[in-house]
C-alpha cells in the first residue's frame, strides 16, 4: 500500500494544481475576493445580480440551467443561515437540471422526502463518532502515517501534492472498499474523471465509464461477499420511503452515492487541508500555540473553515414568491448564498477577517448548514486533524520555504486553494 502512496505519478501534477483547476473550468479568480465580499456585505444584505456579476468578474455558472434565470446573492451570517436552512423555499434542484434519470441523482442534488430517504441510509457512517473510529483507524491513520514518513528523508516538501492531495483521494478509494491493481486502476481513472477542461472530452468519458464499471463489478461483489466499507453500507443499507416502507437500493443508486462521496470528499478535503496549513504557517504566534498545545488543532481546523472555506457560493433555485431580509425574490429565480462573507459577518465575529483560533466558539456556516450540511465535513476534520498532528510530530521546525514563491489562495472561485505549499521540513 505504501509504494503506491507516495509513488511518483504525473497525475498529481496534472491534475491537483489549483490554478489549472481553475482555468480548465473557466472561473479562475486569481486575486483574494475577501475584501471585495466585504464591501457587498457592507452595501446591503440581498442583492439583485450574480455573485460574479456584483464583482465585476466574468460572467461564469456552474449550474447551466442558471444562466437564463434571474440572479440574486446574499451576503450577512444572518440571511445566509436562513436561506441554507429552508430547503423548501431555496431548493437544490439547481444542481439536478438537466441530469437524466432519478438513479444518476446524488443527496447533493436531491431534495424534501427523497433527500431524507437517502440522507438517513447515508448518514450513520458519516457521523462524527464513526470518523473518529472507523475511518481514522481503518485507513486515515495509516494513509497519513505512510506519505509523513515518506517525507522525513527530505529536507524540503511541497505539500499541497505530497500530503493535501494524497491523503483524501487514497483514504476514499480505500473505503469505497478498492483494493489491489483495481484499486490503482480506479483512483487514475477517478482522478481523470473530474478533470473537466483539463482533459479530452473523450478521454474524460472513458476515465467515467472506468469509475462506473469499476464501481458496478465491486457492488456486485459485495453484495455476495460483504465487506467492511462504505460500498457495503450502502448495499446493506435501506430507504425509508414516504409511505413507510423500505427498501434496498439499486446498483445504480449505490453507485451514484459512492461516486459523489468520491469526488466530494477528495476535493473539498484536498484544497481545505492545504488552506489549514498555510492559515497556521503564516500566523507565527497561533502556529507556535498550535505545537505547544495539541488541544488546539480541532480549533485551528474550524477557524481555517471560517475564515477561508474553500467553496465561498453555492446556489439555490428560488421555488416560490420569497423574502429574504425583506428583500423580494422571485419564483424561477437563483439565490447564491455567499457563505463567504457570511462567515466573516462583524455582526458575528468580532474582527472577522482575521485568522485567530482563540477567538470564541460559534458555528459557521463553511460546511453549509441545515438539510444540506456536507455529508463528509466529519471525514475532513479527521484527514486534516491526523494530518496536522502528524507532521507536527515528524518536523517541529517546519516553515515556510524562503527560496519557494510564497502561496496564496487561487483557483476557481467556487473551490479555492492554495496555489503550493512549499516548506522547510528542518
Amino acid at each position: 500500500m505504501a509504494d503506491v502512496l507516495i509513488a511518483d505519478d504525473p497525475l498529481y501534477e496534472e491534475l491537483y494544481d489549483v490554478r489549472n483547476e481553475g482555468v480548465a473550468h473557466g472561473n479562475l479568480v486569481e486575486e483574494d475576493m475577501n475584501p471585495a465580499m466585504r464591501r457587498l456585505r457592507e452595501r446591503a444584505p440581498v442583492q439583485k445580480g450574480f455573485l460574479r456579476e456584483l464583482l465585476g468578474l466574468p460572467p461564469h455558472h456552474r449550474h447551466s440551467s442558471a444562466a437564463a434565470r434571474e440572479g440574486y446573492t446574499c451576503f450577512t451570517f444572518d440571511t445566509c443561515n436562513k436561506a441554507f436552512r429552508d430547503g423548501e423555499t431555496f431548493s437544490s434542484q439547481v444542481y439536478a437540471m438537466g441530469t437524466p434519470g432519478e438513479e444518476r441523482l446524488g443527496i447533493l442534488e436531491m431534495d424534501g422526502a427523497r433527500h431524507r430517504s437517502f440522507r438517513m441510509a447515508l448518514q450513520p457512517m458519516f457521523i462524527k463518532p464513526r470518523t473518529l473510529t472507523w475511518w481514522r483507524e481503518r485507513w486515515i491513520n495509516e494513509i497519513v502515517a505512510a506519505l509523513v514518513e515518506n517525507l522525513k528523508g527530505r529536507d524540503r516538501a511541497e505539500l499541497n501534492l505530497q500530503l493535501c492531495a494524497r491523503l483524501p483521494v487514497h483514504t476514499v478509494t480505500r473505503a469505497i472498499g478498492m483494493d489491489g491493481d483495481d484499486s490503482l486502476v480506479f483512483r487514475h481513472a477517478l482522478m481523470k474523471s473530474g478533470a473537466s477542461g483539463r482533459l479530452s472530452p473523450d478521454e474524460q468519458r472513458r476515465a467515467a465509464q472506468t469509475v462506473e464499471l469499476l464501481l458496478l463489478e465491486l457492488i456486485a461483489k459485495r453484495r455476495l461477499e460483504p465487506g467492511d466499507d462504505v460500498v457495503s453500507g450502502l448495499v446493506a443499507a435501506e430507504l425509508e420511503l414516504e409511505d413507510g416502507s423500505r427498501r434496498p437500493m439499486t446498483d445504480r443508486e449505490i453507485m451514484t452515492q459512492a461516486r459523489l462521496v468520491m469526488i466530494a470528499g477528495g476535493g473539498t478535503s484536498w484544497r481545505q487541508f492545504g488552506i489549514a496549513l498555510w492559515a497556521l504557517l503564516t500566523h507565527p504566534d497561533q502556529y507556535a500555540a498550535v505545537k505547544a498545545d495539541r488541544s488546539l488543532v480541532d480549533a485551528a481546523i474550524e477557524e481555517s473553515v471560517r475564515w477561508n472555506p474553500t467553496d465561498p457560493v453555492f446556489s439555490r433555485l428560488v421555488t416560490r414568491d420569497a423574502e429574504l431580509d425583506g428583500y423580494a425574490l422571485p419564483a424561477g429565480s437563483v439565490l447564491e448564498i455567499c457563505l463567504g462573507a457570511g462567515n466573516r459577518d462583524p455582526a458575528r465575529w468580532e474582527n472577522g477577517d482575521a485568522y485567530d483560533l482563540h477567538r470564541p466558539p460559534l458555528g459557521h456556516i463553511g460546511f453549509g448548514i441545515g438539510p444540506h450540511q456536507c455529508l463528509g465535513m466529519n471525514v475532513a476534520r479527521s484527514e486534516i486533524h491526523a494530518g496536522l498532528n502528524v507532521l507536527l510530530d515528524a518536523f517541529p521546525n517546519m516553515r515556510l520555504d524562503p527560496d519557494a514563491p510564497a502561496p496564496f489562495l487561487t483557483g476557481g472561485f467556487e473551490q479555492r486553494g492554495m496555489s503550493a505549499l512549499h516548506v522547510l521540513l528542518r
